[in-house]
C-alpha cells in the first residue's frame, strides 16, 4: 500500500509525513538531509529521544516501489503517538508545559551547535499530561550572530496565548481556534491591564512587536530600538535571552475565580454513594471487557473516570470538557500521576472543526474518529435538554466517534433535570429513558442496561461492531 502524506507537513520543503499501514514516516529531501544528518551525528538527536523530549525516531531503507517516497534523501520512522491534539484544545498548563519544553530543546541544541528552524507549538504534541516534541527537521546547524528564527513565532503560539489568560484572565482556546497562527502582538496587547503593559518584559516582547507590525511606525521603530527580529545576538546572548523568556513563562500562572462549573463536581453530586459505586462497576466492567486502545471521556470533569477506565484496562484515555477549571485539575492530576490521560478543552456543541490548508492541515473530531470506546456519562440531558438536541441526533453523534460505549440517560425527575427546567420551558415530551434506549437500540446492540439507585439515572452498554 503505497503511503498517503499527512496535510498538516506540506510547509516544509525539508520533509514530509506520511502515514502507511498504521505506521508513521517521514520522509527527509535532499534540502533537509544535510542538517538532519549532522544532527543525528552529534548525537543531538539520541539525546533528545533518551530524556523523552524527542519523538522516538529510526532510520529506514528507503523503498524504491512507493511513488510517495520518491523525493526522499533518508526515509525515517516514528514512534506513532495515541492521539493528535491542537494548541487550542490545551489547556494553560499543557501550552504552559510545551513551551517550556520547546525552549528547553532549542537550549539543548545550541549546546551542540544547533538552533530551531521555527517554533510552531503544532511540533509539540502529548502523552498523557507529559509534552513531546515531534518535528526532527526543525534542527539547523547554528551561526554564531544568528538570530532567532522563530522568536515571533514563539510568541504569537505560545507566549501570547498564555499572556492573555494569565494577565488578562481571557482563555486563549477560542481565540487560538479563531487564528490558528496564533495571536499577534498587535492583537494581545490592548487586552492587557495597563500595569502589565509598562512591564519591561511586555514591552521588549509584546510592544516592540506591536510596533513593528504596524506599517505606518515599522520604519521608525526598526531604525530606534531593533529587536531579535532585525538583528543577530552572539551564542551566549541568545542562550540568556531564551533563558529569561523560560523563567518568564515558568512563573506564569492561571487560576479559575473561585470553583468553576464543574469543578468541584466530584464533592458536589447530586446522587449518592451507592449509586456512584454502582456506576464506576458498570464503566469497570465495559473496559475490562472491550480493553479500548483508546478512549475518549466525553465530559469529563475533573477525569473521574477518565482516570477509572485506565487503571480497569484501556491502554489511553482522550478526556474533553468546555469547563477550564475542571479540566485544568484533570491535567494537574495526570501530570502528577504519570497516567496516560490526556485532557483537553472541547465544547460538546461546538468541537474543533477541521481547519486550515484545504481544511485538512488540522482535523476535527470527526477526522480523528472513531476512536475505539467511548464514556458519555451525564451529558445528554445538556445535550439535549439545555441545548434542543434531539435524541436520535445524539445517538447519531455517539455512534459515528466509537462503535461502543456507556452512555448515561438522566431522566426528567432527576433533581438535577429538574433544576434545568426549572427555568425553561418544558419542550421535550420524548424525552425519556425508554425513548432514548429505543432509538440505541434500532443502531446498535444494547450489551447491557442498568438503572442506578434512586431510579432516575440510567446507564447503557452499547456495541454495534467495527474498530479503529
Amino acid at each position: 500500500m503505497s503511503a498517503q502524506v499527512d496535510y498538516a507537513s506540506f510547509r516544509d520543503p525539508s520533509g514530509y509525513v506520511l502515514h502507511r499501514d498504521g505506521r508513521i514516516l517521514r520522509a527527509v529531501t535532499a534540502r533537509g538531509a544535510p542538517d538532519y544528518a549532522a544532527a543525528e551525528k552529534s548525537g543531538l538527536i539520541a539525546e533528545l529521544v533518551e530524556r523523552g523530549w524527542l519523538v522516538a525516531t529510526k532510520r529506514l531503507d528507503p523503498p524504491t516501489s512507493d511513488p510517495a517516497l520518491d523525493g526522499a534523501t533518508i526515509v525515517l520512522e516514528h514512534e506513532r503517538l495515541p492521539f493528535i491534539s491542537y494548541p487550542y484544545e490545551w489547556t494553560f498548563s499543557a501550552l504552559r508545559a510545551a513551551a517550556l519544553l520547546q525552549l528547553d530543546i532549542h537550549l539543548a541544541a545550541l549546546a551542540r551547535g544547533f538552533t530551531l528552524s521555527d517554533s510552531t507549538a503544532y511540533n509539540v504534541q502529548f502523552r498523557g499530561a507529559r509534552p513531546i516534541f515531534i518535528d526532527v527537521l526543525s534542527f539547523r546547524r547554528y551561526r554564531d550572530g544568528a538570530y532567532w528564527d522563530g522568536y515571533r513565532q514563539f510568541c504569537q503560539q505560545f507566549l501570547n496565548p498564555l499572556l492573555l489568560q494569565a494577565y488578562a484572565g481571557i482563555p486563549f482556546n477560542a481565540w487560538y481556534r479563531g487564528a490558528i497562527s496564533g495571536i499577534a502582538a498587535a492583537e494581545l496587547r490592548p487586552t492587557l491591564p495597563w500595569r502589565r503593559r509598562i512591564s519591561p518584559r511586555v514591552v521588549k516582547h509584546v510592544t516592540l512587536n506591536a510596533a513593528l507590525s504596524a506599517k505606518a511606525a515599522a520604519a521608525a521603530v526598526e531604525r530606534e530600538a531593533p529587536t531579535l527580529l532585525q538583528t543577530g545576538l552572539p551564542l551566549g546572548a541568545l542562550q540568556r535571552m531564551i533563558g529569561s523568556i523560560r523563567a518568564w513563562i515558568a512563573e506564569l500562572s492561571w487560576r479559575a475565580d473561585g470553583a468553576t462549573t464543574w469543578s468541584d463536581y466530584e464533592a458536589t453530586r447530586l446522587y449518592g454513594d451507592e449509586a456512584l459505586a454502582a456506576k464506576q462497576e458498570f464503566v469497570r466492567d465495559f473496559v475490562a471487557a472491550t480493553r479500548p486502545r483508546l478512549l475518549w471521556d466525553l465530559g469529563c470533569n475533573a477525569g473521574e473516570f477518565a482516570f477509572l477506565a485506565h487503571e480497569a484496562g484501556a491502554a489511553y484515555v482522550v478526556g474533553w470538557d468546555s469547563d477550564r477549571g475542571a479540566i485544568e485539575e484533570c491535567f494537574a492530576r495526570a501530570a502528577r500521576d504519570g497516567r496516560p490521560v490526556t485532557p483537553l478543552i472541547g465544547d460538546l456543541m461546538s468541537p474543533s472543526p477541521s481547519q486550515g490548508w484545504a481544511e485538512q492541515e488540522r482535523g476535527g473530531w470527526r477526522a480523528r474518529a472513531p476512536v475505539d470506546a467511548a464514556l458519555a456519562l451525564a451529558i445528554v440531558h445538556h445535550l439535549a435538554i439545555a441545548n434542543n438536541v434531539p435524541l436520535g441526533a445524539i445517538v447519531d453523534w455517539l455512534l459515528a466517534l466509537a462503535p461502543r460505549g456507556v452512555v448515561e440517560f438522566v431522566a426528567k425527575d432527576d433533581r438535577q433535570v429538574g433544576r434545568m427546567l426549572s427555568a425553561r420551558e418544558d419542550i421535550f415530551p420524548d424525552y425519556s429513558p425508554a425513548a432514548f434506549r429505543d432509538l440505541l437500540s434500532r443502531k446498535a446492540r444494547i450489551v447491557r442496561s442498568s438503572e442506578l439507585p434512586g431510579g432516575t439515572r440510567h446507564l447503557i452498554w452499547y456495541d454495534f461492531g467495527g474498530a479503529r
